[in-house]
């Protein structure tokens, strides 16, 4: 099957991309991301590629096109903190009887708080597999998102969701607890992620029950649980009482916009060594690494975004080149949109 009209390409795209973040929340989703991403399709020489049938085109573009769409993961230095820091106190919890320490993945939106919690979920899963081959019924990790305005009942459901056990309308809260912690520690879970934790305010009487919900998981499940979300330092998770408790028990990774330098440089290079394009000129995005930087305010998530999105656009075009027109074309989130302005403005003055 091909899709030839460029905006019913974009759209097969974009579901695909979401039913990627979907499958994270299911234990089956989970394992297929822990696996190697497909071994990219092979550039064609001009000579092939002029001798290819209209609709081997489409196929060999369409290939392309899923390839781009593919979110990269780059081992950046806050990725390689966080796999570490979480494996330190996975370590440090494994004989702990009681208030096992946690870890807290902070920072603005698109600085690549999923992609380091889920690499350290992947890490600690494989090797959890390495040292118990054959053994398919162990679930090492478990990754729930919190919904906005959760309740407690709704964040139980959440983790019996990922486990596949069934939620009915009349199953109270204690009967999910119960199931969940007894799947749980039958079948070895050492790491819970939560992610999107900024969604629960300790000063609200739903929030805190969910706060509560959550403690009382960790205190039954004898794993390490990390949260990640939006400005932790100072949001309504870390309010009082519990939100004093939380901060007493959880050690707090920061995440930041990358600085110009080495290390964003080398993000571009890497993401640039990713295309498979027909005309792009190798090391031409490595020059532009700096427009590129005030571009996306230094955010890895719009500037995956960014590259990515003007790669689609010229296979679809026929371009076949990632240039600096093509990335200014690519909308990108608001904060990194109104970041760029006044660069946009120097540009046409």
């Amino acid at each position: 099957m091909t899709i030839s009209d460029p905006a019913s390409r974009q759209f097969a795209l974009g579901e695909i991309d979401a039913e990627a973040n979907r499958q994270l929340t299911s234990l089956e989703g989970w394992r297929k991301s822990i696996e190697d991403p497909p071994a990219p399709p092979v550039r064609l020489p001009t000579g092939e590629l002029k001798r290819l049938s209209e609709t081997e085109r489409d196929l060999y573009d369409e290939d392309r096109l899923d390839h781009h769409a593919r979110m990269l993961v780059v081992a950046t230095s806050f990725v390689e903190k966080t796999v570490v820091c979480g494996r330190r106190l996975v370590l440090l919890n494994r004989h702990a009887i009681s208030a096992r320490r946690g870890l807290m993945v902070s920072g603005l939106p698109g600085t690549g708080k999923t992609s380091a919690i889920t690499q350290l979920g992947r890490a600690h899963e494989l090797l959890d597999r390495a040292r118990h081959p054959n053994v398919p019924d162990r679930i090492p990790v478990l990754y729930i998102t919190v919904p906005p305005a959760a309740t407690a009942r709704m964040i139980a459901a959440e983790f019996a969701r990922f486990l596949g056990l069934p939620v009915r309308a009349r199953s109270n809260m204690t009967d999910i607890i119960e199931a969940v912690v007894g799947v749980c520690v039958d079948t070895r879970t050492g790491l819970v992620l939560v992610d999107e934790i900024h969604n629960v305010s300790q000063v609200t009487r739903a929030g805190g029950e969910v706060s509560d919900t959550l403690k009382y998981f960790s205190e039954r499940i004898p794993a390490t649980f990390v949260y990640a979300g939006i400005g932790l330092e100072t949001s309504e998770l870390l309010a009082g009482t519990r939100g004093a408790q939380i901060a007493g028990r959880f050690t707090l990774v920061p995440t930041r916009p990358f600085p110009y330098g080495d290390e964003w440089k080398g993000l571009v290079a890497t993401m640039e060594e990713t295309l498979l394009l027909h005309d792009h000129p190798p090391g031409s995005l490595v020059k532009l690494d700096r427009y590129l930087h005030k571009r996306t305010a230094g955010m890895i998530g719009a500037l995956s975004h960014a590259i990515r999105g003007a790669a689609i656009d010229a296979i679809l075009s026929g371009t076949e080149r990632v240039t600096k027109e093509g990335i200014d074309a690519i909308p990108l989130d608001h904060a990194a949109e109104t970041t760029a302005k006044p660069l946009k403005q120097e540009v046409t003055q």
